[in-house]
């Protein structure tokens, strides 16, 4: 028996009580966890952070309910690892649900674990990561456990916009865990392991596992295979990301270009020219061209199988994390609908939270038309879209690439809502709406005369629809009105994003003194 009146004694103690945080319900806990292909909490942490730089804090908190005999049963950590570390030399805050303890219910001691995380990130400006698996409040403790939730939810909220918050579901999340995710500025999954339900299934359900969340609620920005893998997109991905409001993402100095566009053209450059095909109505995948213009041809997609008509995700230009936003003409032609705006609308505001430029691909021919989308409210979705681009203090870069038709270039990024450049390849086609609408409206008294004179109506229509198409489909009327800033050949893309980036470094905006805006949510 340890002799506590030694200072000896006392040291060994410790280490005894470490040892045990280590494996809080013994080896037999990480055994099972190994055998079905998982990591543990802790491991989950060690995967991601720097070699020997997590710092544990409350290790040894124990649960304090002596009632229904959970007094026998007090293990240290009480079912979550939390602490600090650094991810590629950058301090980070983050803790791991155990579900292997207590299910991993959330108690008043786990909760209060948690809490002080986000209470420390908030405070020393560093990213929250949250691993999550739990199956919602101990029975035992009641109320105590449930009032952490809202606790926690209203620690985020504060935290929001001025730390980025990443949740990783490891394993099932229910109940009330599953506010824990939805407080995310970004959300992974793993495969295989993670499952998400607010409300408990009723019978006959399927579980709701990483593939439905990604593809049907768009819930999952990111699907990992492993544990192993989630670790490693996390560090992909908090490399595009500032520690906070106030800072700027990490951006390699070697990436520095110098000399002119016209001397820094590549071969992938001169590719874009050849990319848009001649027939108007033909589909192309627009990765091709945001490959081309950023570094190292690597694009991080968010949510790529939701909403799969527009693309978001993260990309470097000249080293400096921006943040994309596309239309995708290979997908429903890239028309915008409610699913999309709500997907580009909430990125474009993480990145303007987290000072992030946003480089907009437009190629928006209209809107996905009928009933279901106007009763799913696309005109509330789209509004929010338009608003997160008005209302983005962020550098806001739009490339034109061939449709910006009607109310769906307004709200893809136009000059006039707040786009600080605005480029057209000679492909784009800008205009207040297509050939077929405007014809019948502009020459409604010829084509009624000829109607009445028995001439060929359908002849003279398709002559006023090229001729309209001649002076309207092009981006020169908008050129001319300040609408675009600069026709360019598609290979000097590149230089102009790098060149209009490097200037808008230096942007400065005084917006209005109000509480916060109304955003149709």
């Amino acid at each position: 028996m340890t002799d506590l009146s030694t200072t000896a004694g006392k040291l060994a103690d410790l280490t005894a009580r470490l040892a045990e945080a280590q494996a809080p319900v013994g080896d037999r806990a990480i055994a099972e966890a190994h055998e079905a292909g998982r990591l543990t909490a802790r491991e989950r942490i060690g995967a991601l952070l720097d070699a020997s730089s997590f710092v544990e804090v409350d290790a040894l908190a124990r649960h304090r309910v002596s009632e229904y005999g959970l007094d026998s049963t007090r293990p240290a950590t009480d079912g979550v690892v939390a602490g600090y570390g650094t991810v590629a030399g950058r301090k980070v805050c983050v803790y791991a649900q155990d579900s292997s303890i207590f299910d991993g219910r959330l108690g008043e001691v786990y909760g209060e674990k948690i809490l002080k995380i986000y209470r420390l990130a908030t405070k020393t400006g560093v990213p929250v990561i949250a691993f999550l698996e739990g199956g919602g409040a101990r029975a035992a403790e009641g109320t105590a456990a449930l009032s952490f939730y809202a606790r926690i939810v209203a620690a985020a909220t504060q935290a929001s916009g001025v730390i980025p918050h990443i949740a990783v579901l490891t394993g099932e999340v229910t109940g009330p865990h599953a506010l824990l995710a939805g407080a995310a500025d970004l959300t992974l999954m793993v495969e295989g392991q993670a499952l998400l339900r607010l409300s408990p299934a009723e019978a006959g359900e399927e579980p709701l596992g990483a593939r439905d969340h990604a593809e049907r609620s768009g819930t999952a920005h990111l699907v990992a295979q492993s544990d192993a893998h989630a670790a490693e997109i996390l560090r992909d991905l908090l490399g595009y990301l500032p520690s906070n409001n106030r800072a700027e993402a990490p951006r390699p100095v070697e990436s520095r270009i110098t000399g002119s566009i016209a001397e820094n053209i590549s071969a992938a450059d001169t590719q874009l020219n050849a990319l848009i095909p001649d027939d108007p109505q033909a589909p192309y995948d627009m990765r091709e061209a945001i490959t081309r213009v950023v570094d190292g041809q690597r694009f991080l997609e968010t949510q790529p199988a939701y909403a799969p008509n527009i693309l978001t995700g993260f990309a470097r230009i000249e080293g400096r994390a921006v943040g994309i936003v596309a239309n995708q003409p290979a997908q429903g032609a890239g028309r915008v609908d409610s699913r999309a705006a709500d997907k580009a609308a909430r990125f474009i505001r993480t990145c303007d939270a987290f000072n992030i430029p946003v480089v907009s691909f437009v190629d928006a021919p209209g809107f996905v038309s009928g009933t279901d989308e106007e009763l799913g409210g696309v005109v509330r979705s789209v509004s929010k879209l338009a608003y997160a681009y008005a209302e983005a203090s962020v550098g806001t870069l739009t490339v034109i690439t061939r449709h910006a038709i009607g109310a769906a270039s307004v709200v893809m990024g136009a000059k006039d809502l707040g786009a600080d450049l605005v480029f057209a390849w000679p492909t784009a086609q800008i205009a207040a709406m297509h050939a077929e609408t405007a014809v019948p409206e502009i020459h409604a008294a010829e084509l009624a005369k000829a109607q009445r004179k028995g001439k060929d109506v359908d002849a003279l229509r398709d002559k006023f629809s090229a001729e309209y198409d001649e002076r309207h489909l092009s981006p020169y009327q908008a050129a001319e009105r300040g609408m675009v800033d600069a026709v360019i050949p598609p290979e000097h893309t590149r230089g102009q994003l790098v060149e209009g980036l490097r200037l808008l470094d230096r942007k400065v905006t005084y917006p209005p003194a109000k509480k916060h805006g109304n955003i149709a949510l």
